[in-house]
This record gives C-alpha cells, sequence and structure tokens, in this order.
C-alpha cells in the first residue's frame, strides 16, 4: 500500500510502498545521488579545474606554447586573475611534461618570488628568496612524476613533479621597474632535452584583452574537469572521487557525452556546489579563522601545509575555501619567520557583519606603523569572480608603496571605499560598482613581529 513520503528536502516527493521506495520513484532517488556526488565532486576538484581552465586560456586566447611565459602587468592584464594582487607582477606558465618532458628553469639572481605546483596547487619547490638559491638565482630541473632523475643533472634544483600538468610562476618584488623587466627577459624556460642549445624563451601579454581564469560555469565546469583528467596522475587518495566521476560520465580514455537527465543533474551541481564554496570561503567555519577575536578579518589561507594534508585527515574543506577565492599556494604564504614571505587577511563584511555593498560608502583605518619589512596592501575584490574590481578608476588596490597616499598626523591612513570619492581624498579611495558586493584582501609583505604576536590591529571596514 502507498504512504505519502515521510522525506524531507528533495526526496520529499518519493512515495513509499510499505517500508521501501516505490518502484515508479526510484528515478527520483537515483537523480538526488547522483546530485550530492557531483556537488561534493565540484568541491573537491576546484583547484584542478581552476589551472585547467586557466591553462586553456594560455593556449587557446595568449597563443602560449608548452614552455611559454605570460607576463602579466598592466591592471587589465590581472582583471581575470582571481585575487591578484597589483603591486608586484605575475610570470608564469602551464606546462605538460608528457609533452616538454623534464624541464629546466633558469631564474636570475634579485628578489623574486616563484616556485611550481601541481595542478591540485600544492607546491612542488619554492623558488627566489624563498626557495634554495635564496634571491641568488639558479637552474632548477622539473622531472615528471615516475621519471629518474637524469645522470648528467649536478649543478641542478631538483623538484621532482607530483603531477604531469604544473605551474611556473614567480613575482618580481622591488620598486625598480628596470630592474623587473631585465629579471622577466632574464628567465629561461626550456625542455631538459634542449640544454645544450637552449630556445630563447618567449614571454607573452594578455596585451589588454578580456580573458577569464575563474572556473567556468555550468556544465563547462565537467568538460574542463574531464579534460584535464585525461592527462593527469590518480592520486591514491582521491580513487573514492574517481568512482563518482565515473558514475557521473568523467573517465580517463572515454568521451563525456552526458545525456539529458545528466546534463540537468550537473547543471544543477554546479550551481548548488558553487554557493557551497561561496559559503565555505565567505563566512568560514574554521576554528582559528578569525585573526581577532573583536574584528572581522579571517585568515584566508586555512591550509596548513602544501600537501594539504593534517593530522588525521586532508583539508579538503579548508582546501575548498581557498582554491575558491584564490590561486596557488607556497610555503611563503605561510611563513613565520618575521621580515620574509607574505600573511594574508581578508573581510567580506562590514564592522557589524554585513556583506560589502558596491552601492554604499566605507572607511578602513589603517594603524600607524603596520608591521610590514617591504610593503602592504589593501585591495577590493568582486565577489562574484573573485577577480579585481574592475571598475571606471582601473584600480582596486590602497598601499605603502602609493607615492600619493596620504596620512593622518599619527601615521594612520584612512582609506575609503564607493561609487564615488569622498572630496579631496581622492588619493586614498578604491571605486566600488553599485548593484555588486566586494570582498578585501589585507596583504603584509615582510610580516613582522608585531603581525605574529596580535600586538598591531587592523580596524574593521566601517559603514561611512
Amino acid at each position: 500500500m502507498d504512504t505519502p513520503a515521510a522525506h524531507p528536502g528533495r526526496l520529499g516527493s518519493v512515495v513509499m510502498d510499505g517500508e521501501l521506495p516505490r518502484r515508479e520513484d526510484l528515478g527520483i532517488v537515483f537523480d538526488e545521488l547522483d546530485h550530492q556526488m557531483a556537488t561534493q565532486a565540484y568541491l573537491w576538484a576546484l583547484p584542478l579545474v581552476s589551472y585547467a581552465q586557466w591553462q586553456r586560456v594560455h593556449t587557446d586566447e595568449f597563443g602560449a606554447g608548452p614552455s611559454d611565459l605570460v607576463h602579466y602587468e598592466s591592471y587589465r592584464d590581472r582583471l581575470g586573475l582571481i585575487t591578484a594582487n597589483t603591486t608586484t607582477p605575475y610570470v608564469l606558465g602551464f606546462i605538460d611534461l608528457g609533452i616538454t618532458g623534464p624541464l629546466v628553469v633558469d631564474l636570475p639572481a634579485g628578489p623574486t618570488a616563484g616556485g611550481v605546483s601541481d595542478f591540485w596547487q600544492r607546491e612542488i619547490g619554492a623558488m627566489g628568496e624563498m626557495g634554495p638559491d635564496q634571491g641568488e638565482g639558479g637552474r632548477y630541473l622539473i622531472v615528471p612524476p615516475g621519471q629518474d632523475v637524469p645522470d648528467d643533472a649536478d649543478g641542478y634544483h631538483v623538484l621532482t613533479a607530483t603531477g604531469m600538468n604544473v605551474m611556473f610562476g614567480f613575482r618580481t618584488l622591488g620598486t625598480d621597474a628596470a630592474q623587473a623587466q631585465r629579471l622577466v627577459d632574464a628567465v629561461g624556460l626550456y625542455p631538459y632535452a634542449h640544454r645544450d642549445a637552449p630556445p630563447p624563451t618567449k614571454v607573452l601579454s594578455p596585451a589588454g584583452r578580456t580573458w577569464s581564469g575563474v572556473q567556468p560555469k555550468g556544465l563547462e565546469y565537467w568538460e574542463r574537469l574531464h579534460e584535464i583528467y585525461q592527462s593527469e596522475v590518480v592520486d591514491e587518495r582521491d580513487r573514492f572521487f574517481l568512482a563518482m566521476l565515473r558514475q557521473l560520465g568523467i573517465e580517463q580514455d572515454k568521451l563525456f557525452t552526458p545525456d539529458e537527465r545528466m546534463t540537468r543533474i550537473l547543471t544543477e551541481a554546479a550551481a548548488a556546489g558553487e554557493l557551497m564554496a561561496q559559503a565555505n570561503a565567505f563566512a568560514k567555519r574554521f576554528p582559528g579563522s578569525r585573526y581577532w577575536p573583536d574584528r572581522q578579518w579571517d585568515l584566508v589561507l586555512m591550509l596548513d601545509r602544501s600537501d594539504q594534508r593534517a593530522a588525521g585527515y586532508d583539508q579538503l574543506l579548508e582546501r575548498t575555501a581557498w582554491f575558491y577565492e584564490a590561486v596557488s599556494f607556497s610555503a611563503a604564504m605561510k611563513s613565520r619567520t618575521p621580515g620574509l614571505g607574505q600573511a594574508y587577511l581578508g573581510t567580506y563584511t562590514d564592522m557589524d557583519g554585513r556583506w560589502l555593498d558596491g552601492a554604499r560608502r566605507y572607511t578602513l583605518r589603517v594603524p600607524a606603523d603596520p608591521p610590514a619589512k617591504l610593503f602592504w596592501s589593501a585591495t577590493v575584490y568582486s565577489a562574484d569572480t573573485r577577480c579585481l574590481i574592475d571598475n571606471p578608476q582601473e584600480r582596486g588596490d590602497r598601499g605603502s608603496r602609493d607615492p600619493e597616499l596620504e596620512y593622518n598626523e599619527d601615521g594612520s591612513v584612512d582609506l575609503h571605499f564607493g561609487p564615488e570619492a569622498p572630496a579631496g581624498r581622492e588619493s586614498n579611495w578604491v571605486q566600488t560598482v553599485p548593484g555588486r558586493h566586494w570582498f578585501c584582501y589585507f596583504r603584509l609583505y615582510g610580516p613582522l613581529e608585531p603581525y605574529f604576536d596580535h600586538s598591531w590591529k587592523l580596524d574593521d571596514i566601517r559603514p561611512a
């Protein structure tokens, strides 16, 4: 005898035949099972799809080859880069080691910070000031997984890749634009097989073109995941997730051809997964994420280590939070050594816990003597894209390297955010966009002890 459903939510329409679901309603149950697997697979795959999307931009839109680099220098160049800073230029490339084989990176001496990571955005090795060359320059050899180090690799810093696809990137840290360009021009990237006569490294530019490295929405998210899965190694810890992908029609060496039912499920799951990712990133529930108990600022990077492992578990939700709102991870971002690395704080609300509104005016007071050996900056990002705010002003940050920044008599700085500049305070203003929410990162480059011991405290963003 059929009885009304007693199940909550999406399964509420299932009618029971005694203690079992009515056979005619089994499709509802299986749709929900596949939907739930897809939402979890969405969250799990965020770092992989992020780099896969960016790699496709390099090849399809910028015309980058297997060992070419792209130089992101202008504000418009960086508008597609998730939570980019605007103070230091980026130079990077995405390399399929299955095409290049072992790869050489010649890094010149100078003030740089960089490294290599796999497409799960796990650091393979640091370079520059936080790497073994310590800013003195050096020659690195990236060896594909499963391959032996060449016998004649003496003199190289050897890095064994944990995936077939890798990202190499670095930033110049100095203030001299000419020196920064010389460092960019001096970088070498080429297959080890060409080491005796290395070809010149091609450095391309976005040249102000509109592009997006943001994870795509809808079915395109799964298409990108299927593409990158074809050339990536499988980690033992991911085998259950791969079983979920198989159920969703995503397998190695097989075409991805979802039918109408699966297309609907995957499209809905991508939307639901992104909603979960937003909540997980912008309203963090991780113990210790709130940096000062009486402030709204969070530690945006809650991963303990680059391999994303913690005692007794892998940091799935911590990883999801960071790689939804940012790209790349390096040990320098978690530096506990005063004067080295970076510190990242983020706030998504005003002092009263309300989302930051692009139509309203706000102020942020930065107390005197921010604990940064190099510089500090406050940067505005669109909550939708997690990229730099695309405003008529064509700038998204203010910081200590701004020559026009105005200071208060006590050494503090008042920053202003809103659609229009407050009269006479244009040099301390970042323009926001009505109808768009935003969030702010506060960065310290070379954080000092008053940051680590919490004795220096940043104010909340306050409505003006």
